[in-house]
């Protein structure tokens, strides 16, 4: 494993280990993801052994640009206001997988559909088109662990199961992408995300529900009942913080306590309480504390999707 700050040259090197079947980490605008020549099926199973993911659990799709997923996949009148209107951006779309297409069987999981991603990062750009070919690329970490937000995250989660890690500083939304199912006459979002329901409405001009899927067979990443999640336990909602818990908190109100605290934002800001998420939880889940204590997130903006994240953490495996 190397990892190496993300200059062009180190690009380049990464696309040729792309290129050669190999497993690359990159960052982009959401969270680290761990990369794989899409087309090819053997890199595609090697990503799913680095992490001990399930196979029954679908990958993302990264492509540089609109044009790029239009050979991979199918739009409809709904999708092509979505990609018009958040793409490059924290956005995935789950459409119909064209008849023909190269991409390895195994990205998919099987299903008709294939989820699609233009990243805005322009590292992740400039590595995929470097590569010339679309990479699959699920968060780099543990199967069912915390996203990685930095390279050291990366580091510590895969060591040497990856050939390259290139290394960009913290991503700046530290929240996966939201997926939005368009295969079917209404869209419905699959996994909560970077970008709120609300702006999705905005756009479509009608509400877009939320619909968890089914948890043994899901037709997006980040749908298993458990994901995210800390070896720490987690008690959401607290308001006040029990003997050796650590504190996870938001907005100025603290409840007092004796041990260590991170605040996800001091001034309520949901957007910097995303960004911190996944770092604040990784520190805290290494302090060896009996419990993390959560205070209450509001239930709006990229709070639903913070909240869907923090709950998910606390299912038993």
């Amino acid at each position: 494993m190397v990892r190496e700050a993300a200059t062009g040259q180190a690009i380049d090197r990464a696309a040729a280990a792309l290129s050669a079947g190999k497993l690359v980490a990159f960052p982009t605008e959401t969270v680290y993801g761990l990369g794989a020549d899409a087309t090819n099926a053997q890199a595609v199973a090697a990503v799913f052994a680095a992490k001990g993911r399930p196979r029954f659990n679908p990958l993302i799709v990264h492509v540089p640009d609109v044009a790029a997923a239009a050979e991979l996949a199918e739009f409809s009148e709904h999708a092509e206001l979505l990609a018009s209107a958040f793409w490059p951006g924290a956005l995935t779309l789950v459409l119909p997988r064209r008849p023909g297409s190269e991409i390895a069987e195994l990205v998919s999981a099987g299903l008709a559909s294939i989820a699609v991603r233009v990243p805005a990062h322009p590292i992740a750009v400039s590595l995929l088109r470097a590569t010339g070919r679309p990479i699959a690329a699920p968060s780099a970490n543990r199967s069912g662990h915390v996203s990685p937000t930095t390279a050291a995250h990366v580091e510590a989660d895969l060591g040497n199961r990856v050939a390259i890690i290139l290394d960009a500083g913290p991503t700046s939304l530290g929240l996966e992408s939201t997926v939005v199912d368009v295969t079917g006459p209404s869209p419905v979002v699959l996994r909560l995300g970077g970008i709120a329901r609300a702006a999705l409405a905005g756009v479509l001009g009608r509400p877009v529900p939320f619909a968890g899927g089914e948890p043994n067979r899901p037709a997006s990443p980040g749908m298993l009942a458990r994901h995210y999640a800390p070896q720490t336990p987690l008690r959401l909602g607290a308001r006040e913080v029990r003997t050796g818990e650590a504190l996870l908190a938001f907005g100025a109100a603290v409840p007092r306590h004796a041990g260590v605290m991170l605040n996800l934002s001091r001034s309520g800001d949901l957007i910097e309480a995303a960004a911190n998420l996944f770092a604040h939880l990784r520190h805290l889940d290494g302090l060896g504390a009996a419990g993390i204590a959560v205070m209450p997130i509001p239930q709006e903006g990229l709070g639903e999707a913070i909240n869907d994240r923090l709950l998910r953490a606390t299912r038993p495996a």
